[in-house]
């Protein structure tokens, strides 16, 4: 799969900054707030759905009310580094419930993976199938004490 740039213009960017803040406006909020006919931002809406540049809506959830009270951000190295096992790592991780994100990163560690659960046994849960089966030099889970910022929008400058 080949992803390439998109051009987006000044009203794109206003139309992808709100939906980043309120993707449950509707759409003739949506236009109201950027200045557009409902049509129009239909038609740009649209446009930016079918180039890829809008993969989707979701909700953001209050995790402590959930019971969800414990956020690891575990690092991970490992001697393999081939497509195959790198491929069988990721669906390995992206089987194991509690993982939010999950990075290929450069520098000292190998992966970095975001994992929300309820609180220790989870996170022992979690560990434990992550470690399952796979060969991994080092593990190292970084306990979030607090959340200071979180879900921000992405600039589109």
């Amino acid at each position: 799969m080949t992803s390439h740039v998109i051009e987006i213009d000044n009203i794109d960017r206003k139309l992808l900054m709100a939906l980043q803040r309120d993707a449950s406006l509707s759409q003739r909020a949506l236009a109201d707030k950027i200045g557009l006919s409902q049509n129009a931002c239909w038609r740009r809406l649209q446009r930016l759905q079918q180039a890829g540049a809008i993969r989707g809506q979701r909700t953001e959830l209050d995790l402590t009310r959930l019971g969800l009270d414990l956020i690891v951000m575990v690092m991970i190295k490992t001697p393999h580094h081939t497509k195959q096992w790198t491929e069988d790592f990721r669906k390995h991780v992206a089987a194991i419930p509690g993982v939010v994100d999950l990075y290929r990163i450069g520098g000292e560690w190998d992966y970095l993976i975001k994992v929300v659960t309820r609180g220790i046994k989870g996170y022992d849960t979690f560990y434990q199938r992550l470690v399952d089966g796979f060969e991994l030099s080092v593990v190292t889970g970084h306990f979030v004490m607090e959340e200071m910022i979180s879900g921000q929008e992405v600039a589109l400058t």
